[in-house]
């Protein structure tokens, strides 16, 4: 009796263990800085998928294909931007939403924006 309920939970075990290793890998993908090697390196990631009987990340990887234009963007050097520096930005973007508050203008709101970063005179 207690050989049989081993081998669900082993096999459970082998499924969740390929699947962190899978999550895990891939985060390889955003420290390429060239576009054919992110898509080849994506593309032997997808191939290893085959066998593993994991529904959602054929699902995510199909969505990566979808937005593969976006990524590929991402990987070129002068594209990569610090998320401190958008944090600071949504947060700048926040404050003049909440000033503006009851303003109808979309277009006003659009300039206050885009004027927040620029130099002091």
């Amino acid at each position: 009796m207690a050989g049989r309920r081993s081998r669900p939970c082993s096999l459970l075990t082998s499924v969740l263990n390929t699947a962190y290793l899978l999550k895990e890998s891939f985060g390889q993908l955003w420290a390429y800085e060239r576009e054919g090697f992110a898509r080849r390196f994506f593309e032997n990631w997808r191939n290893s998928l085959k066998w593993q009987r994991l529904p959602s990340y054929v699902k995510f990887a199909e969505m990566i294909d979808r937005h593969w234009e976006g990524i590929a963007a991402y990987c070129r050097p002068e594209n990569k931007v610090s998320l401190g520096f958008v944090e600071g930005l949504n947060n700048k973007i926040r404050v003049i939403q909440r000033r503006a508050y009851g303003l109808r203008d979309e277009e006003y709101l659009r300039l206050k924006i885009l004027t927040c970063m620029l130099p002091l005179l």
